[in-house]
């Protein structure tokens, strides 16, 4: 377990401390880059910097190339997955239209021969999720189980960034527990594995609560895909078909319901969402 808790720390610390650096690095010089191309409306119609995604990327990717006790194939898997869903995610923040949304949406345009900046993404991600499982599973099945794990995760951590913070806290509540069972069953290439996209994506998180920036597509895809590859390296097959199907559950229920509705009508969930939030503007 003591190794398996360094390797965690080092994750958690390389990767907080390289993604402040690149928010830093990226900001600079330019407030939040507020009118630019990387600049959107927040649910209260106020500007805000899509920058935190790209930071969360880089610093996860950097956290993953240099933190201690991965082999060399879940090294380059975790590379694969945050780096790739990440780049795929910064795509459609870009060229991205609102003329298609969700899974539906944008595979009903495909089938109209309409090729959107959605549906190149859920491919692309589908793609990115499969090679990265090739990449840390056993066989063909577990290859197909596992990469649709990682993608679905990708897309369904970017369903919960509409408020703030609100991705950031699933991810924290969804990978502490994976960190924690590591860490007890002492298998020290899964903490640091989870460590690495909790330790960034907690450095960015009063930046994303002070409504001064927001994951966007680039960074809730890869922090989800980061922590769906974390997950199908820890859980055991019949874990990772229950997480596969929670997944596909959620994501297909994200077509009929809204997340924001749900949340705000359960007072637990909406305390939780509240958490170091501003308060709700008074309508």
């Amino acid at each position: 377990m003591a190794r398996g808790l360094l390797y965690a720390l080092a994750g958690a610390a390389i990767g907080a401390a390289a993604a402040r650096a690149a928010y830093s690095a990226f900001t600079r010089n330019r407030p939040a880059d507020l009118g630019g191309r990387w600049t959107r409306k927040n649910h209260r119609g106020e500007p805000i910097t899509l920058l935190e995604g790209p930071a969360f990327v880089a610093g996860s990717g950097v956290a993953a190339a240099l933190t201690p006790g991965l082999t060399p194939r879940t090294r380059l898997a975790a590379v694969l997955a945050g780096v790739g869903t990440g780049a795929l995610g910064a795509y459609d923040d870009l060229y991205g239209t609102t003329s298609s949304k969700g899974f539906k949406g944008h595979l009903t345009a495909l089938t109209r021969g309409e090729v959107t900046s959605g549906a190149v993404k859920i491919l692309g991600i589908g793609a990115t999720g499969l090679g990265a499982a090739a990449l840390v599973s056993d066989g063909p099945v577990d290859t197909l189980v596992n990469g649709a794990a990682i993608a679905g995760a990708a897309n369904l951590a970017n369903l919960f960034d509409l408020r703030p913070g609100r991705a950031i806290k699933v991810g924290l509540l969804a990978g502490g527990p994976l960190l924690a069972i590591s860490l007890l069953r002492s298998s020290p290439a899964a903490a640091a594995l989870a460590a690495v996209p909790l330790g960034a994506a907690a450095a960015l998180l009063p930046d994303d609560l002070g409504e001064r920036a927001m994951l966007g597509d680039a960074g809730a895809n890869s922090l989800g895909a980061l922590l769906g590859l974390a997950a199908v390296t820890k859980l055991g097959r019949p874990g990772r078909l229950v997480l596969l199907g929670t997944v596909a559950a959620l994501t297909a229920a994200s077509e009929k319901v809204s997340f924001t509705k749900v949340i705000a009508t359960n007072p637990v969930l909406n305390r939780i969402d509240m958490l170091g939030r501003r308060p709700v503007d008074p309508v």
